[in-house]
């Protein structure tokens, strides 16, 4: 039998690959945390670049520089950290600091009908004691690409199968949270797939049976999505600011409802109210600030 050929092996993006035997980590300190995010950030980046333009030698390269800062697994036990409660990082706090006077006359309601509690999908998500999952207000939904919980299922948000319009009452949600997801895509067009396949699993009034028995006073807030955001990628992008980002997501729908902006992040919590009488349009990646300190992220809508 002759040899079999070998075929060099085509690097795989950091979010196609598998977290194996993890162990735990040490403790870091803020700063130590926040050069490991910005780190893998970078280099996460820069590797979907080398994969998109076919370069495998460097992109080999960038995956082991990946590999040697720790991988993802050094890079979530960052990211829980800087979320953690004692850091002030949780950004579902700020969501509920919106929603909960909307929803304190609706809390023994939906805690005697638990089958009609407001239903959440958190994308992304790394822990299941944060402020959104213990206000009882939410049957939640976590989901993210290497789940390190048992309570978190392992899932692409690209790949979840959308629900029809006859299941969203039971399988759609009332809220869908990006918080600190859209910039881990690597590629603009497919950050503005992510952010376009989002009203597909909200459910609107239309979609549910008694609706007004337990939404009530939430109409001007309900169906959401939840996006948050590094603060750079908005307020120091060449190809994305304030006006622009709004502009993309009523196009997709949406109404802005509160907004908060920090030196580190900025959030939104925008209403969906459907697409049907809107004329979309597409946004291309155009230059709005010049400058050499600028950053390059920016959302792509075909």
């Amino acid at each position: 039998m002759g040899a079999k050929s070998r075929r060099s092996k085509k690097p795989n993006l950091l979010s196609h690959t598998r977290l194996q035997n993890l162990q735990p980590l040490p403790p870091l300190s803020s700063r130590a945390t926040r050069n490991v995010i910005r780190k893998h950030h970078t280099l996460h980046k820069q590797l979907s670049q080398a994969v998109a333009a076919k370069n495998g030698p460097l992109a080999t390269s960038l995956q082991s520089q990946i590999d040697a800062a720790g991988g993802l697994s050094t890079y979530q036990h960052a990211s829980i950290l800087g979320q953690s409660a004692t850091r002030g990082g949780d950004s579902s706090r700020i969501l509920m600091e919106w929603l909960t006077p909307l929803l304190k006359g609706n809390l023994a309601r939906v805690t005697t009908q638990s089958h009609e509690k407001l239903r959440l999908l958190e994308v992304g998500a790394l822990s299941v004691e944060n402020a959104c999952s213990c206000s009882g207000y939410f049957d939640v939904e976590r989901i993210d690409l290497h789940s390190q919980h048992a309570d978190i299922l392992e899932q692409d948000f690209m790949k979840r199968q959308i629900p029809g319009t006859e299941l969203l009452q039971d399988e759609g949600f009332d809220v869908v949270s990006l918080s600190l997801v859209l910039n881990y895509v690597g590629d603009a067009k497919e950050r503005g797939d992510m952010l376009r396949r989002v009203g597909s699993f909200l459910r609107m009034k239309r979609d549910i049976e008694r609706a007004e028995d337990w939404r009530k006073g939430t109409e001007n807030a309900l169906p959401a999505l939840f996006l948050v955001l590094p603060a750079p990628c908005v307020l120091n992008s060449r190809y994305l600011d304030e006006e622009t980002l709004e502009r993309i997501v009523i196009n997709e729908g949406y109404e802005l409802v509160q907004k908060k902006l920090s030196k580190k992040l900025v959030y939104y919590l925008w209403r969906y109210k459907g697409t049907e009488e809107i004329q979309q349009e597409s946004f291309r990646r155009v230059e709005l600030r010049p400058g050499g300190a600028r950053n390059n992220f920016s959302i792509v809508m075909r």
